[in-house]
């Protein structure tokens, strides 16, 4: 059994032998950049010293996990990380589901393209600029107060307060990435079969039904797919570069997450063990919740990730 399987291994590199070195590149990255750096997570157990180096750095075992347990902003920054994901699931995860459902439903090309186009274009703008567009909005003499101003509406310094930063957050990440996001759901309607449409029509199903009990079922198994990779982030609590750009002591309340709390715990003030042990223990969450998300899916339904 042993010698059957290495021949048809060997047959099956001699056959595919250009895609496999293709694939070599991608394999070559991934192993250097992200396997080989798992080394470095005995960091989290360690008081390292960068002079004394990983191998020779006192063991201190989960004090960093206690310590972060123990923390005064530890119940702040969970809630402010869970939160944010789930609005995020909640609001920009539909948002391309609901756009791509537009779009398949416009018969005239022209503007369908003119539409596409406009909502493709955020996506290729930097997220420093696209912070850089919201503090210029927002500002006190920015566009959003002059409009308002017409309205006898008082200036509101949004980047400033706190209550306003997830909603900035959560609506600048649904602009920049709809239009972008909706091109998946439009290549899975792609896919569906027409004849069911025409089966349809001549059943006498209007297009509301037709998206309902076509074009939804359809790309069924792309939203949950794309949902349950989704929860595995979860823990990720939004762009770190984004909520840095935008976020400050004012607005450490609501928008003072994981990420930006292990930089600085551990840039800034060069606390490498604990941000490490921080940082793998977000991953471990992730991961479980990738898992449990997965299983889930695959008791209640039958699209799964594996």
């Amino acid at each position: 059994m042993k010698t059957n399987g290495f021949r048809t291994l060997q047959s099956d590199l001699r056959r595919n032998k250009y895609i496999y070195l293709m694939l070599l590149p991608v394999v070559v990255y991934y192993f250097i950049f992200l396997y080989m750096p798992m080394y470095g997570l005995q960091v989290a157990f360690k008081d390292f010293v960068p002079s004394k180096g990983i191998w020779h750095s006192d063991w201190v075992g989960f004090k960093h996990f206690i310590a972060f347990f123990n923390s005064y902003y530890f119940v702040r920054i969970f809630r402010n990380t869970v939160l944010l994901s789930l609005y995020e699931i909640l609001f920009n995860f539909p948002a391309p589901i609901v756009l791509a459902l537009l779009l398949n439903e416009l018969r005239q090309r022209f503007f369908k393209g003119i539409v596409q186009s406009i909502t493709y274009l955020p996506h290729f703008i930097s997220v420093v600029v696209v912070a850089g567009m919201m503090v210029d909005f927002l500002s006190t003499k920015g566009l959003v107060n002059q409009l308002t101003d017409w309205f006898g509406i008082a200036p509101i310094s949004f980047l400033l307060k706190a209550e306003w930063f997830r909603s900035i957050y959560i609506s600048s990440g649904v602009w920049q990435g709809v239009g972008w996001g909706s091109i998946i759901y439009l290549a899975a309607m792609s896919g569906i079969d027409p004849s069911l449409y025409e089966a349809s029509r001549v059943d006498g199903a209007g297009r509301v039904r037709q998206v309902w009990n076509i074009t939804i079922p359809g790309i069924m198994p792309t939203v949950v797919i794309l949902l349950i990779l989704r929860i595995g982030h979860l823990m990720a609590g939004g762009s770190l570069e984004k909520i840095m750009l935008l976020y400050n002591s004012n607005t450490y309340e609501t928008a003072d997450v994981i990420s930006t709390f292990v930089f600085r715990r551990g840039l800034l003030q060069f606390d490498f063990g604990f941000s490490a042990a921080i940082g793998l223990l977000n991953n471990i969450i992730n991961f479980i919740m990738l898992l449990s998300a997965n299983a889930l899916s695959r008791r209640l339904s039958d699209h799964k990730l594996w």
